[in-house]
């Protein structure tokens, strides 16, 4: 499992804290993480933007989950579920990341970085992705619930699929301003080309970077 760790620019101190509890919660897991950052070297990115990112890195399939995050939290979630084959959770609280990790079958989780990061929020943070990432993920909740909570979810991915268009008339129908640093994020640019398996996509990308 591969999940990249990347949240905006208003939280580019959380960065770092984001990366390495993630990286703590999965341990017992065969998981890879990777971090894209924001970083103080970087460009500034909205929220959006990074939205944006999180979308590429999925439906590329160049990562299986994503870690990321703004102040609050839900203007990231609201703008990740905007985007086709993303299905975010917010998730403020350790319960709400336990149950969205074994109800929702969820690629994306949204944390608030700064909204009550107060004395030990890194505690929070690290319970919050303890609980997200202890147990298989998409197992159902309850247990005597299960199979209902799994159809209830692939029914879900079956409307977002039927209500939303493909990543790439995502990116074609926003300015070529918007999208631009996007595209110059190296990073993530380079790691999607080499790692990701939707082709056309991919093809996408690579004739858009250097326009």
């Amino acid at each position: 499992m591969k999940i990249a760790v990347i949240q905006a620019s208003t939280q580019i101190a959380r960065n770092e804290v984001l990366f390495e509890e993630t990286k703590r919660a999965v341990k017992h897991m065969n998981a890879e993480v990777l971090n894209f950052g924001v970083s103080e070297n970087e460009e500034n990115f909205s929220y959006v933007q990074i939205a944006l990112c999180v979308g590429i890195l999925l439906n590329s399939g160049a990562v299986d989950f994503v870690v990321t995050g703004c102040s609050s939290g839900n203007g990231m979630n609201i703008a990740a579920n905007a985007l086709p084959n993303v299905i975010s959770g917010y998730l403020p609280t350790p319960t709400d990341a336990y149950l969205f990790g074994r109800i929702n079958q969820g690629n994306c989780a949204s944390l608030p970085l700064g909204l009550n990061f107060g004395w030990a929020g890194e505690l929070n943070l690290r319970f919050t992705l303890e609980k997200l990432f202890e147990e298989p993920l998409n197992a159902g909740y309850p247990k005597e619930a299960a199979e209902r909570k799994k159809a209830d979810a692939l029914k879900l991915k079956e409307i977002k699929k039927l209500a939303q268009t493909d990543m790439i008339k995502v990116l074609i129908g926003l300015s070529a301003e918007f999208i631009r640093p996007i595209l110059e994020k190296s990073d993530l640019m380079d790691y999607t080309f080499k790692n990701g398996t939707n082709l056309e996509l991919i093809e996408f990308l690579k004739s858009h970077k250097n326009d």
